[in-house]
């Protein structure tokens, strides 16, 4: 990283206090390899260099940290530090930090705030939590539907500065119910006397405050906007929402879907933040569920320990038989939870899914099985190994990693669409929840097919 190569001489010039030098320094950098430079060094560190940068930039740099980064730094700052830079944000980003910190916290920072921006914070931090009107922001260009191109050009030479987008603007009636969008290349290239209603977009594509996060990315992802308006019940239009706020729910919803897939809770915080405590007991619960679970394996198991004893030798094809099962789940459940989460697959998609795993499993199934095949047949000393009778266990073997295959596929590929239709988060059908689940189906079936080809012989 950047700030592992600046970090030497900005700490030597700190501790100089030469900030002339450290303000050439940092003048080289764009605010994001700023932001970057900054998570290299402490906190106290980062509270010199943000204070002798031009507050404009300070506040675009601050925008750039993450969210541990920047309660870090305001616990370094000073109160008006903190009050010129809270002031300057984008509400979104604001709100993004706010609703991370302890409520005391918050209303602590929300009194440093100006009038009117304490009224934005107020009103955004309202909205539900993980919902559409916490991402959004108030900073949009609105326009009636009664003007010219003139007007609405005469309307952004004064209020265009400070908006966060301005390629697409928003217009709205006289009681600022959304009507329509146009875009700015088509305002700039008409006469100034054309209407605004002529300029309108054939489609119109809305995002309303209430609801959820993942209703935004899928949006965004459908129809390729780089912003989209929010409106209210009454149809009201109260902000946007643009690409960036979507890309960090989109890293979000990823890393919370990776880690209900690990076998645990969604945690509430990065890993190196969350407290201990907190980590056990999200981490505990499935792991005891997935433990209890396995204990039918010993279960299954002991049902089957005359068969053991009479035919020692398949004991040492169970963990090949376990993991071969739970590995083919494993494939299946990832593939399809994914397939569900860009939209790939849908609940009607159900039966085909269903015959491609069938198919696939068989043929995995059939890869094993000839491995198995081989390894058996073709090693040393097989008859002292694996008995006079190798051959029939090599076929005992070789039909169970082929059922067991294509039962995990088949198991892990339905289970989530099965937690789809039942309302649930696909993500909670976890790969070491679905091996489990067919460890103590593929007992039963290697033994129930060994017994029936080893009956007479072995067993």
């Amino acid at each position: 990283m950047i700030g592992n190569l600046l970090q030497p001489e900005l700490i030597e010039l700190i501790r100089q206090r030469n900030f002339a030098q450290l303000r050439e320094i940092l003048a080289e950098f764009s605010a994001p390899d700023i932001a970057e430079i900054f998570t290299d060094l402490s906190p106290d560190d980062e509270a010199v260099l943000l204070r002798i940068l031009p507050h404009d930039l300070a506040a675009d740099v601050f925008e750039y940290l993450s969210v541990d980064d920047q309660e870090k730094m305001l616990h370094a700052l000073g109160t008006e530090q903190v009050a010129q830079i809270l002031n300057d944000l984008p509400p979104d980003d604001r709100t993004a930090l706010l609703e991370e910190l302890p409520a005391a916290a918050t209303q602590k920072l929300l009194n440093l705030l100006t009038p009117a921006e304490r009224q934005v914070a107020a009103d955004l931090l309202g909205y539900p939590k993980n919902s559409i009107g916490r991402r959004m922001t108030p900073e949009f260009v609105a326009i009636q539907q009664s003007w010219t191109v003139a007007e609405v050009l005469d309307h952004l030479r004064r209020a265009g500065r400070d908006r966060e987008s301005l390629n697409q603007m928003y217009v709205v009636d006289d009681k600022g119910r959304l009507v329509n969008w146009v875009r700015l290349r088509n305002v700039v290239v008409s006469e100034l006397r054309t209407p605004v209603v002529e300029l309108f977009e054939p489609q119109l594509v809305t995002l309303h405050a209430s609801d959820d996060q993942e209703t935004a990315v899928a949006a965004f992802r459908k129809y390729d906007f780089t912003v989209l308006p929010v409106i209210d019940a009454k149809d009201k239009l109260v902000g946007v929402v643009t690409v960036d706020d979507v890309l960090d729910v989109l890293e979000q919803e990823t890393t919370e879907d990776i880690q209900k897939m690990g076998g645990m809770e969604a945690l509430d915080a990065p890993y190196l933040r969350i407290g201990l405590t907190h980590m056990i007991k999200k981490r505990a619960g499935w792991l005891s569920v997935l433990f209890v679970s396995e204990m039918f394996t010993a279960t299954a198991m002991g049902y089957f320990q005359g068969e053991i004893e009479r035919a020692a030798v398949l004991a040492l094809f169970v963990p090949l038989i376990l993991s071969s099962g739970g590995n083919s789940g494993s494939q299946a459940t990832s593939l399809i939870i994914r397939a569900m989460a860009v939209r790939d697959v849908a609940l009607r998609d159900w039966l085909r899914v269903l015959k491609r795993e069938i198919v696939t499993g068989f043929a995995l199934g059939m890869v094993l099985a000839l491995i198995v095949l081989m390894r058996i047949f073709l090693w040393p000393n097989r008859e002292k190994l694996y008995t006079k009778h190798y051959a029939l266990v090599a076929f005992s073997v070789s039909f169970s990693v082929v059922g067991v295959v294509l039962w995990g596929s088949v198991v892990g590929a339905m289970l989530p669409i099965l937690m789809r239709r039942l309302k649930f988060d696909p993500a909670v059908c976890s790969a070491p929840f679905v091996a489990t689940l067919v460890d103590v189906t593929g007992i039963i079936i290697y033994f129930n097919v060994a017994w029936l080809l080893l009956k007479g012989t072995l067993l």
